[in-house]
C-alpha cells in the first residue's frame, strides 16, 4: 500500500494505540481512565467509519473526515462573524442589520469618516437634493387606504409591517410585533395563517391575510365560508382585508403543515383540526377568472361592512394581470389596494429554484403595475403597496418614487425583535425563539422589551425619511418621483431614474398608444374571462 494511502487511516491507528498503551497502564495509575475512554471511543468511531457506506469522505479518512462536516455545519457563522464584508448581501448586509439594530434599541446611527459604499460602481444608486430643503415638522406619514365603494378607509402608515404568521413566527414574536405595532401606530399584516390569540393580545391594526387555505374563514373542505369571515372580519381590530394570490419567495407554490407540528393554538387561530395535515393549494378555489376574483373581493367588501378590501402578488405572467385590469373595467369592481411582492422578499422555507429563479423582482413588478394602472385609466382609484428588503428610509424613498404608496417589511421587523439571521428559520431551531415552536427557546424573547424595539425601529425610520424627504425640498414622501433617482447603469455612467422607469401616460393603453416596454401588445392578449391568453404568448 502506498504511503498516502497509510497516512488516511494514521489518526485511526494512533488513537487505538494510545488506547491500548491507557489500558496497560490502567493497574498501576488511575488516570489512565481518561485517555482510555476517549481514545477507545476515537477508535471505534474510525471502525465505524470505514465499514459504514453512506459517506465516501468518511471511508477514506477515518476520524478526521468528521472535521469536515464540523466545519461545513458551521461555515454561516464563520463567515458571518470573521469574514463577511460590511456590504456583503447573504441576504442582508451586516451594515443593514447594524441599521436596524441600532435604531430599535435607540442607539446612535451615524456613520463617522463618510461612506464605504463604491459610489463609482454599476448598481450604485442615489437621491438628488435640493439648496432649499424642506423643514418638515411631523415623521407620521399617512396614507388613505379605500376607494370609491370603500365605506371604512384605513389611515395607514406610510411603513407597515409585512405577512408573517404565528406558526412561522414563534407565539412571542407575533405579539412583540404586534404590541409594536400598537405603540407606534402602524399596521401588521397577520400572514395567511390567520389571527391568533397573539395578534390580538398586543390590540395593533391588523391586515388580515386571506390565502388559499382560506384559514380563520374556512369549511371543513378547506372552501370560504363567508358566514365565518363576516364574523371576524367586522372585528374593529382588522382595518384591511388582503387577497394573498402569490408571494415573492415562493410564486405559485403551496404549501402543507404536517400534523405533527400543529398545535392547539395554531388550530385555533386557523380554524383546522389537529390529527391532519394541514395543506395550503397552490391556487385559490373561490375563483378561477379574473372576473370572479372581482366579484370575490366585493363579496369581501361587503362582508367586512365596507373596510379596504385587496390583493398581493408577486409579479409573473404580466399579461395576466392586465386580464385583472380588463376585469376591473368590465365589472366595474375595483380593489382598493394592491400590495406588489419582489421575488427577493422571505419566508421560513422556500425550494431553492422558487427562491431563486421564480418571480418578478420589486423594483420591475412595482413598476409595471403601477404602470399599467396608469395606461387604465385606475391609478387614482387603487392605492399600491410594495415590500422585498425594504428596511431604510432609501429604500422606503425608492420605492414611493417608483410608484408605490406605502411599504411593507418583514425580515426588518423581525431584526428589530432580536433576529441574527441565523437563517434557520426552517428548523424549529432559532436561536433567537423567532421563528420557533419550541416553548423554551421562544422564552429568549421578552414580548415587552422587543415591542418597544419595533416600536423605536419604526419611528426612527421614519424620523430618516422625513430628513431625507426634506433633504430633497419636499414636503412629503409621497412627492418623491422617479426624477428624484439617480443611478449609475454602468462603472462612471449615472442615469435618471425616470429614464430607466419612467411614470407612462395616464390611459394610454385605452388610447391604445404604442410603447416601447411591451405594455400594448399584453394587453392586446388579455381577456377579462380567463386567465389563459387569447394566444400563446405571456
Amino acid at each position: 500500500m502506498h504511503s498516502r494511502d497509510v497516512s488516511r487511516f494514521t489518526p485511526m491507528i494512533v488513537c487505538g494505540a494510545l488506547a491500548l498503551l491507557s489500558l496497560f497502564g490502567v493497574p498501576f495509575h488511575g488516570i489512565f481512565w481518561l485517555p482510555l475512554v476517549i481514545f477507545g471511543a476515537l477508535f471505534l468511531v474510525g471502525c465505524y467509519d470505514v465499514r459504514q457506506t453512506r459517506h465516501a469522505v468518511l471511508r477514506n479518512y477515518p476520524i478526521m473526515g468528521h472535521m469536515r462536516y464540523l466545519l461545513e455545519s458551521i461555515r454561516p457563522e464563520i463567515r458571518q462573524y470573521l469574514i463577511e464584508a460590511d456590504q456583503d448581501e447573504e441576504p442582508f448586509s451586516r451594515e443593514e442589520r447594524s441599521l436596524v439594530y441600532q435604531r430599535s434599541k435607540n442607539v446612535e446611527d451615524a456613520r463617522p469618516f463618510g461612506t464605504k459604499q463604491r459610489v463609482y460602481d454599476s448598481g450604485y444608486q442615489w437621491i438628488t437634493h435640493s439648496v432649499q430643503p424642506r423643514h418638515i415638522q411631523s415623521h407620521d406619514f399617512r396614507v388613505t387606504i379605500g376607494g370609491p365603494d370603500c365605506t371604512q378607509p384605513y389611515s395607514s402608515s406610510i411603513y407597515n409591517i409585512s405577512a408573517m404568521s404565528f406558526g412561522a413566527l414563534s407565539a412571542n414574536a407575533i405579539q412583540a410585533l404586534n404590541t409594536g405595532a400598537k405603540l407606534g401606530g402602524f399596521a401588521h399584516d397577520t400572514g395567511e395563517g390567520s389571527i391568533s390569540r397573539y395578534h390580538r393580545a398586543g390590540g395593533g391594526d391588523l391586515i388580515w391575510e386571506i390565502g388559499s387555505g382560506y384559514f380563520g374563514c374556512r369549511n371543513h373542505d378547506g372552501s370560504f365560508n363567508p358566514e365565518t369571515f363576516a364574523q371576524r372580519a367586522q372585528d374593529p381590530q382588522v382595518k384591511m382585508i388582503e387577497i394573498k394570490l402569490s408571494q415573492g419567495a415562493k410564486p405559485g407554490h403551496g404549501g402543507m403543515l404536517p400534523a405533527a407540528k400543529i398545535s392547539p393554538e395554531i388550530a385555533e387561530a386557523r380554524d383546522i383540526p389537529m390529527d391532519q395535515d394541514c395543506v395550503s393549494p397552490a391556487s385559490h378555489s373561490a375563483f378561477s377568472t379574473p372576473i370572479e376574483l372581482c366579484e370575490f373581493i366585493k363579496t369581501l367588501r361587503d362582508l367586512s361592512g365596507g373596510k379596504p378590501v385587496g390583493f398581493k402578488l408577486c409579479v409573473g405572467h404580466r399579461r395576466e394581470f392586465m386580464c385583472m385590469i380588463k376585469a376591473m373595467i368590465e365589472t366595474g369592481i375595483t380593489p382598493d389596494f394592491i400590495v406588489v411582492d419582489g421575488k427577493e422578499g422571505g419566508t421560513g422555507a422556500a425550494p431553492l429554484e422558487f427562491a431563486n429563479r421564480l418571480g418578478m423582482p420589486l423594483v420591475e413588478g412595482l413598476t409595471f403595475v403601477h404602470n399599467a394602472l396608469r395606461g387604465a385609466g385606475l391609478r387614482d382609484k387603487i392605492r399600491i403597496g410594495a415590500s422585498a428588503k425594504i428596511i431604510s428610509s432609501f429604500d422606503i424613498a425608492r420605492t414611493l418614487a417608483l410608484g408605490a404608496d406605502w411599504c411593507n417589511s418583514a425580515r426588518g421587523f423581525m431584526f428589530a425583535i432580536g433576529c441574527i439571521q441565523a437563517q434557520a428559520c426552517h428548523t424549529n431551531r432559532c436561536p433567537v425563539g423567532v421563528a420557533t415552536q419550541d416553548a423554551r427557546r421562544q422564552k429568549a424573547l421578552v414580548v415587552e422589551d422587543k415591542a418597544t424595539r419595533v416600536a423605536n425601529f419604526h419611528r426612527n425610520t421614519m424620523k430618516a425619511l422625513k430628513e431625507m424627504t426634506g433633504a430633497a425640498g419636499l414636503d412629503h414622501p409621497s412627492k418623491f418621483l422617479p426624477h428624484h433617482l439617480m443611478m449609475r447603469e454602468k462603472d462612471r455612467q449615472m442615469v435618471v431614474g425616470s429614464e430607466v422607469y419612467p411614470y407612462m401616460p395616464e390611459g394610454f393603453l385605452l388610447r391604445e398608444e404604442e410603447d416601447k416596454f411591451g405594455y400594448l401588445s399584453r394587453w392586446h392578449r388579455a381577456r377579462s374571462d380567463s386567465f389563459f391568453p387569447i394566444d400563446d404568448g405571456v
